[in-house]
């Protein structure tokens, strides 16, 4: 077995900002995903005493939410992946602040998905013209954490 020394570009702990960019990729991600399901479920919750028949079209932001956490999976997966025994202090910052990016626009995402979701599932509800109106806005939330996708894919391919 061929032991490599550390050098000042590739020191030893470099591997451990890569693991960093990874765990805040799926923990920071959930935790939006989680909030988001949470919060939308009370409105559904709420909602469905009334209208128990719009229950399946009121679970929209619920898997709007889950798709928060899929975006953070896909990033940790690939860093995890990228993770070797000679790793440069670059690349393990890049792959921190790639896993940083979807994770904490996932966070934002699912909050904003959760907020919304439960305020728009009660309101159409109670004016079922204002649903599309509701999944228009639930879509601008989404897109929140696909932007931070995009950017964690760009910084780990440099």
């Amino acid at each position: 077995m061929i032991t490599v020394e550390a050098t000042l570009d590739q020191p030893p702990y470099a591997a451990f900002f890569c693991v960093m960019g990874a765990v805040s990729a799926i923990v920071f991600s959930t935790l939006g995903a989680a909030y988001g399901t949470a919060k939308a479920s009370v409105g559904i919750s709420a909602m469905a005493i009334k209208h128990p028949q719009l229950i399946m079209k009121a679970i929209v932001p619920v898997v709007m939410a889950g798709i928060i956490a899929i975006y953070g999976l896909v990033i940790a997966v690939l860093l995890a992946g990228s993770l070797n025994r000679n790793y440069s202090s670059y690349k393990g910052f890049l792959n921190l602040s790639a896993g940083l990016a979807v994770g904490v626009s996932g966070l934002a995402a699912g909050i904003a998905i959760g907020v919304i979701g439960e305020a728009g599932v009660r309101a159409s509800a109670n004016q079922p013209r204002l649903f599309v109106a509701v999944i228009l806005i639930l879509i601008f939330a989404e897109v929140l954490g696909l932007y931070g996708l995009i950017v964690a894919i760009y910084l780990f391919t440099k």
